[in-house]
């Protein structure tokens, strides 16, 4: 049986807006899920108010998102790993 030739590597080549890659600053996050999606909402919250804007939502796959939990806790040991723990309080008035 002879080998079949193996198709050429391709690369993704990514582009980024510059207001993309400018990026928005959140201090907090809401997850929610259907049995076919999970939308994250990154919403920055000022001190002292009691509105808070949403400044990106992502809407994404149950498999993208284990994929994204497993990247994202590499990164944090890497982290941590680098700089020293991270401590959270219960008090840190924050939601998780």
């Amino acid at each position: 049986m002879a080998d079949t030739p193996k198709p050429p590597d391709m690369q993704l080549q990514i582009q980024i807006d510059e207001d993309v890659a400018n990026g928005q600053y959140a201090n907090m996050a809401l997850v929610n899920h259907t049995d076919t999606e999970f939308t994250l909402d990154f919403i920055y919250v000022q001190p002292q108010q009691l509105r808070a804007k949403v400044r990106s939502r992502i809407i994404t796959s149950p498999k993208h998102m284990k994929r994204l939990m497993m990247a994202m806790q590499d990164n944090l040991q890497r982290y941590e790993a680098k700089f020293g723990p991270i401590t959270v309080r219960e008090d840190d008035g924050g939601m998780h």
